[in-house]
């Protein structure tokens, strides 16, 4: 679920894998693995996440829309 919200989050915002990688400070490839549900962010990548997409962690791990 989370990463299909997150990648959801990031094509609405108009920007790529890498200019997420850069925003959150991680690379393009490890915004792939997150997004392919590969790899699970850990809650320092999750905070900047929700800070950059302003929404909770509950929307980002699926448990609320």
């Amino acid at each position: 679920m989370y990463g299909n919200r997150i990648k959801i989050l990031r094509i609405e915002n108009g920007i790529t894998q890498a200019e997420l990688a850069k925003i959150i400070d991680t690379t393009a490839s490890t915004i792939g693995k997150y997004e392919r549900e590969q790899l699970e962010p850990n809650i320092e990548i999750i905070s900047k996440l929700c800070n950059y997409f302003n929404v909770s962690a509950d929307y980002i791990l699926g448990l609320e829309d």
